[in-house]
């Protein structure tokens, strides 16, 4: 029986991208899927009803009766978005479960199988497919704009007949995939980059785009699946202090640093950046799921009081909507990949044997199935 794919037009304010394109489109038709579109649910990416059609798309208008065998969501769903669907649907996309048991559970308790794309295996069979990497691409870039925008100087060092003007002194913290975005972006704009990451193998990749590499008296935090882990208190303390020098000579800070499942670490606190010169920005990418930066405050553009004067702080909201073209083009091709996978002669047959289902399914056959979610589950009942 041939599987059908719908596509929802997100509901959360703010958030401008969808989860296909007419590329991925193509390419699940030619998967032998059917897919269906929300009405209107590309504007805001540049994608039209007609575009989604002429790629093979049915459009469904506002309100219209839909019947689905798979959902792409890009945003988290909520218990509501759960109500109508019927048992035995497949939901795939960000789930942020963590932040969402609750939603988790009535999924499960529904007959619901989720597919969490931000939980996939870090195996190189899902690069194609991940999420978190092609977004946090264009977040690490659109930080670099924001800091420019906000900075009241240039990046690069300009000599003139009148005068050498400096280049700008860029720090970012945390190099991942959007760290390493940002310190290339800002490299090409003309500043002088300079980078850190708790994890061991970050120091060649942070050179390999240009960075200089800041080197700390701290043992690395490695977790699995090249990610970090969360630090202690007395470790995140002593990186504060070792950190603090390199702060207060920053023209502009970036902030990427993120542990998954768990709230932003703190890396700045206020104390840190009274010693900052005036003028300087501070741009926390982490500022939604707790933030890098004590000061920050999530959509907004704040001066915080330093000894010379102001620094500008901004909270960064909903970033990747900033490039809802481009996000939702890489979305697409993300979802399209990943479902595919799943995909036998027109059929979304999910093979539990496989490294790539097993691990991003969240629940099955009425139960949250994760082992990662399960343990959380367990230690709160004993708390």
């Amino acid at each position: 029986m041939t599987s059908r794919v719908f596509v929802r037009a997100e509901r959360v304010p703010g958030e401008r991208r969808v989860a296909a394109s007419p590329d991925s489109v193509t390419k699940l038709r030619k998967a032998g899927l059917e897919v269906s579109v929300a009405s209107g649910a590309g504007r805001h990416a540049g994608v039209s009803d007609e575009a989604y059609a002429a790629a093979g798309a049915m459009i469904v208008p506002a309100g219209g009766h839909v019947e689905l065998d798979v959902l792409f969501h890009v945003r988290p769903l909520t218990a509501s978005d759960l109500d109508g669907l019927p048992a035995g649907v497949i939901t795939v996309g960000v789930v942020d479960p963590f932040r969402h048991v609750s939603v988790l559970q009535k999924a499960a308790s529904s007959g619901i199988t989720t597919f969490a794309l931000d939980f996939l295996p870090r195996i190189s069979r899902a690069q194609s497919m991940d999420v978190l990497s092609s977004q946090a691409l264009l977040a690490g870039y659109k930080c670099v704009l924001f800091a420019a925008d906000a900075f009241d100087r240039m990046f690069p060092m300009t000599m003139t007949a009148a005068g050498t003007l400096a280049p700008a002194r860029v720090l970012v913290l945390g190099a991942g995939v959007a760290g390493l975005q940002a310190i290339a972006t800002a490299k090409r704009l003309g500043g002088v980059v300079s980078a850190y990451d708790v994890r061991s193998s970050s120091a060649d990749e942070v050179r390999s785009v240009g960075g200089t590499f800041i080197s700390l008296d701290l043992e690395a935090a490695d977790a699995v699946g090249g990610y970090a882990r969360e630090l202690g208190e007395a470790r995140a303390q002593r990186q504060r202090e070792l950190l603090t020098p390199f702060v207060e000579a920053a023209d502009i800070i970036i902030t990427t640093a993120a542990v998954p499942g768990r709230p932003a670490p703190q890396l700045i606190t206020s104390a840190m950046m009274t010693g900052m010169k005036a003028g300087s920005v501070v741009v926390d990418l982490a500022a939604e799921t707790g933030g890098n930066v004590e000061a920050s405050v999530p959509g907004e553009r704040i001066p915080f009081p330093v000894a010379a004067g102001e620094v500008t702080v901004i909270g960064v909201q909903d970033i990747h909507s900033e490039l809802a073209v481009d996000a939702s083009k890489l979305l697409g091709m993300n979802f399209a990949n990943f479902l595919t996978a799943l995909t036998v002669d027109g059929t979304v047959l999910p093979d539990f044997g496989d490294e790539l289902v097993s691990g991003s399914c969240l629940t099955h056959q009425g139960a949250i199935v994760h082992p990662r979610i399960t343990e959380l589950l367990t230690k709160e009942v004993a708390r």
